[in-house]
């Protein structure tokens, strides 16, 4: 008798350790309304302010930087919303119009760099002064300015970027030109550091800078040294080592869905990638619906959410059993742990919340 309510309790204990799916943001409220009823328009990215705020980067209907404040509503900091163009720099964030953000990254200071997508370019919003400046690429398509200042770069759709972890660097995806470019925050120089521009699959254990890549959509470095690449139309998850040695580490490079070992588990479309807090890379499978978890220790690739169907069910549940419709951003709260998701097509943002 004892026994069997000792395991009555085990078993209790262990389903209310269950991670949960949350609604962070998304409704049909106005701007300056808590966030879980205000309106969200295609979000693609996620990132988080040193105190804990937490930014939300819309694409073109959208065209805005969010903030979710303190008090829990969502406001506008940068963008009109569905205004796309390319002007504003050097005044008020919410004067400013931009083309196709997909991606945000929160450097020094807590100042947000902003992948303004289709004006080939990265600008930054200042947190204290709300101004946004230029800060890489002149705003023409094209590809130049390796060893020089990256504001006079030139860059052909900046669809991702990220910080390493002591943001000495910020890591750009510059997809047209199918490379991978590093900006040094210290001198403001760009560099490439994968790819040669040519549309190909890279050669296991040789020089990224010397191979092709297929369809890079998205990069980001880890703590020790390594630069994970996702490529879209490859269906695949690439990593450039210390050394700058390129290998693929999953995904068949054809489109599917599958788990277990991660060299044979398709992928479909992947948009987006963050790395855990225990290094493993955790990925946007979009076109698939779900979120999976790449571990570089045993080479699997495993189901963190999504059922692989497209819908909206699940919130307040378990994440396996829930419904997205394209994710394009994942992204770690650094502290809680938590697994933050842009659900673009289903105009919200959920998160993981990740119980001991």
């Amino acid at each position: 008798m004892r026994f069997a309510t000792l395991f009555t309790l085990l078993v209790a204990a262990s389903t209310a350790r269950a991670d949960k799916l949350v609604l962070v943001a998304g409704g049909d409220g106005a701007d300056g309304t808590e966030a879980t009823k205000a309106k969200v328009i295609q979000p693609f990215g996620v990132d988080f302010a040193p105190g804990g705020g937490i930014f939300i980067v819309e694409m073109v209907k959208g065209e805005r930087l969010r903030s979710l404040n303190g008090e829990g509503k969502l406001i506008t900091v940068a963008g009109t919303v569905g205004a796309k163009g390319n002007v504003g720099d050097g005044g008020d964030g919410l004067k400013a119009t931009f083309n196709g953000m997909h991606s945000l990254a929160v450097g020094p200071g807590g100042d947000v760099y902003l992948a303004d997508t289709w004006n080939n370019r990265v600008r930054k919003l200042d947190a204290k002064s709300g101004t946004v400046t230029a800060f890489a690429g002149t705003g023409e398509k094209g590809f130049s300015g390796d060893g020089g200042p990256a504001d006079k770069a030139k860059f052909g759709g900046v669809f991702c970027v990220a910080f390493d972890a002591d943001h000495k660097n910020l890591f750009i995806t510059d997809l047209d030109n199918r490379r991978i470019r590093a900006v040094e925050m210290a001198t403001k120089t760009v560099t490439t550091v994968a790819g040669n521009g040519e549309k190909g699959i890279p050669k296991d254990g040789a020089d990224a800078t010397k191979q092709p890549l297929t369809d890079p959509r998205a990069a980001c470095p880890d703590k020790d040294g390594n630069l994970w690449i996702l490529e879209r139309g490859g269906h695949a998850l690439r990593v450039v080592d210390a050394t700058g040695k390129v290998r693929t580490v999953a995904g068949t490079g054809k489109a599917g869905m599958g788990t277990g070992k991660a060299l044979e588990a398709a992928l479909n479309g992947p948009k987006h990638l963050c790395i855990d807090r225990d290094g493993s890379v955790l990925i946007a499978d979009t076109e698939n619906h779900r979120i999976v978890r790449y571990s570089p220790k045993d080479g699997t690739l495993s189901l963190v959410a999504g059922t692989g169907k497209k819908g909206t069910a699940g919130v307040g549940g378990d994440p396996t059993k829930a419904e997205f419709n394209q994710p394009h951003g994942v992204a770690v709260q650094p502290k809680t742990g938590d697994i933050y998701i842009a659900d673009a097509s289903n105009n919200r943002v959920l998160k993981v919340v990740r119980e001991p």
